[in-house]
């Protein structure tokens, strides 16, 4: 992954096209007069949109040179809540607009609920920022390609939140399978993981002072106000594919990086047991067959089992089996993985290889399409469990073959004023 990314010619390429979508007043004031990218002893200065705990969790793990300077967020007490529990001093920012406009950054951390997470990532990436987004990257297949375009187009670097890409324990195993050192690979076992409910219906409740809940919906419908929603977003399709797309999406990247299937997808899925929460398979197009079985809570969320010729092997976070046990020589000494343990789901050295890429303009560990593909898959499994039936896929053009009724899931409305950009 060392492939070069050009340096910017920012406001050639951005303003006439942010003028012509009437998006240019989004644009950091400090980017009219500036050229090139951060430097190898510059500062990053990068702001935070969203802030739930687990971008309070990536606020406390930044490494220099990066530096937090605003926060933003559509929940004016959450925010102050953020502000206490990382002792942080930053301006706050209701919403993410106005920190884009204001704030002189170099970069943002996108920490936002599923559904409305692709929205900020285009308009920082219009913006000339580079941008760390936490997983999963997209709320559907569509706006992920999108995403990609953008992101190629105005030559950004953009880290998705798999920290696995990152964890060396986990690069080795992947390597170890690509290079073939496990045989011919017979089969490969994942997790079942569930997916969301989808939403009947909740009794309206007063929104809480300083809470946007028209902002907080974003492209989603404007349902009425009731805090399970906000807090307990995961559980509805409407913003999330549940487990699917939660652990899914660490588990499934996993799986995609071993196989070597990175940049493309599966072409064959079908379900195993009915329901959104049944068990389904993949097959590629070089017949390997991935079935999604196991009973979560007692199979590698955070990878898969692979079935090889010459050994089985198990990945997870961080860590992995073997039977034989002793089949694998040379891994990764246990200081190694050490670094990575600890409260906060540690990403402290992905962000940093987000840093280092954002001097070098080399891609990061877990590039934007490596993240769009990997989440794609999610989508298609819970896809394939909402029409419960055998589906073909084209990875390369990114539709089902043939099947009107399953493309017309690869897509969602978006409400009025929410709408997605052109890249």
């Amino acid at each position: 992954m060392s492939r070069q990314i050009s340096r910017r010619g920012f406001l050639h390429n951005t303003s006439a096209a942010g003028a012509a979508l009437g998006l240019f007043h989004y644009l950091p004031s400090r980017l009219l007069g500036r050229e090139g990218n951060p430097g190898p002893n510059s500062e990053i200065r990068i702001g935070v949109i969203g802030t739930g705990g687990r971008s309070r969790q990536l606020i406390s793990q930044v490494p220099a040179p990066g530096r937090v300077v605003a926060i933003a967020d559509c929940y004016r007490e959450q925010m102050l809540d953020t502000l206490r529990i990382c002792k942080g001093n930053w301006p706050i920012y209701d919403d993410y607009h106005v920190m884009l406009d204001k704030e002189q950054l170099d970069a943002v951390i996108v920490g936002t609920p599923d559904h409305a997470r692709t929205l900020p990532c285009m308009f920082a990436v219009q913006a000339g920022l580079d941008v760390y987004a936490e997983k999963p990257l997209t709320a559907y297949i569509q706006e992920g390609r999108v995403l990609v375009d953008a992101v190629r187009k105005h030559n950004r670097i953009f880290q998705v939140g798999t920290q696995q890409r990152t964890m060396e324990v986990n690069r080795f195993c992947c390597d170890l399978l690509r290079d073939g050192k496990l045989g011919k690979i017979k089969k490969v076992l994942g997790v079942q993981y569930p997916g969301p409910n989808r939403y009947e219906g909740l009794p309206e409740e007063e929104i809480p002072e300083g809470d946007n809940w028209d902002l907080w919906c974003g492209p989603t419908e404007l349902r009425p106000y009731n805090a399970a929603l906000q807090r307990n977003w995961m559980r509805f399709r409407a913003y999330s594919g549940g487990e699917m797309t939660n652990w899914g999406a660490h588990g499934v990247d996993q799986i995609q990086s071993a196989l070597g299937k990175s940049h493309t997808g599966p072409t064959e899925l079908w379900p195993l047991s009915p329901g959104t929460n049944g068990k389904v398979a993949m097959k590629y197009d070089d017949g390997t067959e991935v079935r999604f079985e196991l009973e979560p809570g007692k199979g590698p969320e955070g990878g898969g089992i692979f079935v090889g010729t010459e050994c089985k092997m198990e990945i997870n976070r961080n860590r992995f089996a073997t039977n034989p046990a002793d089949f694998v020589k040379d891994a990764p000494r246990p200081a190694v993985a050490e670094k990575w343990e600890g409260e906060g789901w540690i990403a402290r050295p992905h962000i940093k290889n987000w840093l280092d890429c954002m001097q070098s303009r080399v891609l990061p560990n877990a590039d934007v399409e490596i993240g769009h593909r990997s989440v794609s898959v999610c989508h298609l499994l819970n896809i394939t469990r909402e029409l419960g039936r055998k589906l073909q896929w084209d990875p390369e053009n990114e539709k089902f073959v043939d099947d009107t009724e399953a493309n017309e899931l690869l897509i969602r409305p978006r409400r009025q004023g929410y709408e997605l950009p052109e890249a």
